[in-house]
């Protein structure tokens, strides 16, 4: 099946494929937002060896699969191996008596569930690696993993013996919304803009969850299947998320709750008295592991730029099934098509829909003509206790000048009233004020469905559409 997008991602893997010289690529990213897919259809299943770690398995059951794989991809007589130094000790063995030209590729898959607490596991592939691969021009170790956290922590930034051994790292993004109508339309799913926007503001970029939508239906009736009939495919998702990224799980659902209850993020103080966990080393590390698999992410006060840190949660699907079903033992199975009608999901919309922005930057900087400028994002919240503001998204840039912007989702083109251009030079007045900047301000107005002619919108000087957040970086 044709691989949609992930050009940057293909191109490193055949730069790496073609080097010449061993490598090794670690590959990461959020669970279901296709590692696997990339790494297997790029190589067309073709490996030298493969395995895939056990969820939850014990040290015992990842051998036992490691030794299927060999057994799978060396025939003959191997005997099971009592601990990982011995498994990949014989894993090279077989790799030696391979008299086979050109590259052997050998993909590990969630390598984090192979490292079982005590198993050794981390310190064999280390000396399988400094003492074997990397001194064999034809091997090229792919290891992918969805606890990101763990990826980074233990092979990209070790400093022990795997320190400045991994050659190549690829992070896997979600789609952006350009891959994402390539990708319904490559399986025949006929959705407008509008469809394909609202289908991320509920699940997000992520392959699998859009691959479960059945071509027969509306987006709604699909989003009523995935998510709101009894046994829906995507019901037990969020649990599945994770305890597959996170050993101990529990704080990291505390945050996000807490983050999903703030839609426009909280200080770490803030955080941490709102969730009741305690402000110190192990909110740090909570807090980093959450943001090395995107689904919160940090901004910080444009004000107080090293003092004041705000955290977002920013997974689509997170925010939506604490909103809509956590919780809940029992939905109406028509829930999602029955809410379109209610006023609340206008509300929702707005939201979602700034989440969405922010997700789509760099289109945002395109649009802007200032792809090629060094920008900062922050967000604004002013301390004046009255006449204060609040600024979701501030483009900074490195030529002088500032984008404040307003985010909003409306059927019908925004119609810029005296309400709103009051309000808007309110906060520009604020804004300048409290942060003392001299840069150029420019107000910025991004609508799904554009901006209506009216009087009161001379002092926007850009209008961002959700047709150019379709429009694919160049």
């Amino acid at each position: 099946m044709e691989i949609i997008g992930r050009k940057k991602e293909r191109f490193i893997l055949e730069r790496c494929e073609q080097s010449g010289k061993p490598e090794f690529v670690a590959v990461y990213g959020r669970r279901r937002v296709g590692k696997t897919y990339l790494v297997v259809e790029h190589f067309a299943n073709k490996f030298a060896f493969s395995i895939t770690g056990t969820a939850s398995g014990k040290k015992a059951d990842q051998l036992r699969e490691f030794h299927y794989a060999l057994q799978k991809h060396y025939q003959g007589d191997i005997q099971l191996p009592k601990d990982w130094s011995e498994a990949f000790h014989l894993l090279q063995q077989q790799i030696e008596k391979d008299v086979t030209l050109g590259r052997k590729v050998l993909f590990f898959d969630e390598l984090p569930w192979l490292d079982t607490p005590k198993s050794g596991f981390l310190t064999a592939l280390e000396h399988f690696w400094n003492a074997f691969a990397s001194r064999r021009e034809d091997i090229m170790l792919i290891v992918c993993g969805s606890a990101a956290s763990w990826m980074i922590r233990n092979l990209i930034d070790n400093y022990g013996g795997l320190h400045n051994r991994v050659t190549q790292t690829i992070a896997v993004e979600p789609f952006t919304l350009s891959e994402c109508e390539a990708f319904y339309q490559s399986r025949g799913i006929a959705y407008n803009r509008r469809q394909i926007a609202e289908a991320y503001m509920i699940l997000g970029g992520i392959p699998y969850y859009m691959g479960l939508m059945d071509r027969m239906y509306g987006l709604n009736q699909n989003i009523d299947y995935l998510l709101f009939e009894k046994n829906a495919k995507l019901a037990r998702e969020f649990e599945r998320l994770y305890h597959s990224l996170f050993r101990y799980a529990q704080t990291h659902i505390r945050v996000v709750e807490t983050l999903a209850e703030h839609g426009s993020g909280l200080a770490r103080k803030e955080l941490s008295k709102q969730s009741g966990i305690s402000d110190g080393g192990g909110l740090t590390k909570v807090l980093s592991e959450l943001e090395a698999c995107g689904i919160i992410s940090r901004s910080y006060d444009i004000v107080r730029k090293r003092n004041r840190e705000y955290y977002k949660c920013v997974d689509f699907f997170t925010l939506f099934y604490i909103k809509f079903l956590k919780g809940k033992k029992e939905t109406d199975p028509h829930f999602w098509t029955n809410y379109l009608s209610d006023p609340a999901h206008r509300g929702w919309c707005g939201y979602a829909f700034e989440r969405l922005c922010l997700a789509h930057i760099a289109q945002i900087k395109q649009k802007l003509g200032i792809s090629g400028v060094i920008t900062s994002i922050y967000t604004f919240r002013s301390d004046q206790k009255k006449g204060g503001a609040q600024i979701d998204l501030v483009i900074d840039r490195k030529d002088e000048t500032i984008n404040l912007c307003e985010c909003k989702y409306t059927i019908l083109p925004y119609e810029v009233d005296e309400k709103d251009a009051a309000d808007w030079e309110r906060k520009k007045e604020v804004f300048i004020q409290d942060t003392g900047t001299r840069k150029a301000i420019h107000m910025t107005l991004i609508s799904a469905s554009g901006a209506a002619s009216s009087p009161w919108q001379n002092d926007i000087q850009s209008v961002i559409t959700l047709d150019d957040l379709f429009k694919e970086v160049e």
